[in-house]
């Protein structure tokens, strides 16, 4: 009899701690399957490859971009430049307008924000897509004080390599060139004094 009871007990035992076990494997694997689910809910919030083509903004670090220096970034699959411009270079942007097509930026190929003499929302920063608007070819930076031959009509700054359009260091176009109007700056807004969004402008 007592032997029986002890039986009993050890089985009883036995059969809590399983559940126990089985309890807490369950509870695992479910955490475990949950998190699995939820992951693509999480990953879909951050814009994809072919979202950030079809136009979600993208940022761009401005550290480490030197005086004088042209980065590219891509967006919408477009090729967006930011130029770090030098006293020297802003200086350069005044004394042309009568070479100009558009001086004042009246046609509407960048933001309101943007329609000033830079052309920027901060003087120092040009942030201008990289594509003429003849063709869709892709300028080059050419500058004077880097010796190059630029003529004596032509201050430096962008020169298209497929039919010779000119602009300057705001992207303004040079009368006499086949490229109709300014380069086209996107919308962007800073969200630090060293970090662009572009793609969203100051009222997003």
């Amino acid at each position: 009899m007592p032997a029986s009871f002890d039986d009993d007990v050890r089985t009883r035992l036995g059969d809590k701690a399983r559940r126990r076990f089985l309890l807490r494997a369950t509870a695992g694997l479910g955490c475990a399957y949950s998190l699995a689910a939820a992951y693509p809910f999480f990953a879909s919030l951050e814009p994809s490859a072919r979202a950030r083509a079809a136009g979600a903004p993208v940022e761009a670090d401005l550290n480490g971009i030197g005086a004088g220096e042209l980065r590219t970034v891509p967006w919408r699959g477009k090729p967006v430049w930011i130029l770090r411009r030098t006293p020297d270079m802003l200086a350069a942007l005044g004394g042309h307008d009568a070479l100009l097509v558009d001086p004042a930026s009246r046609v509407d190929q960048q933001p309101p924000s943007c329609r000033n003499p830079t052309r920027s929302l901060e003087p120092e920063w040009f942030v201008c897509i990289g594509i003429c608007t003849h063709l869709g070819c892709s300028p080059t930076l050419r500058l004077r004080e880097a010796g190059a031959d630029l003529g004596a009509d032509w201050p430096g700054g962008f020169l298209c390599p497929c039919h010779g359009s000119k602009f300057d260091l705001a992207g303004r176009v040079f009368k006499g060139v086949p490229a109709p109007t300014n380069l086209e700056i996107p919308p962007y807004r800073y969200l630090t004094p060293t970090r662009l969004r572009i793609g969203e402008d100051s009222k997003s």
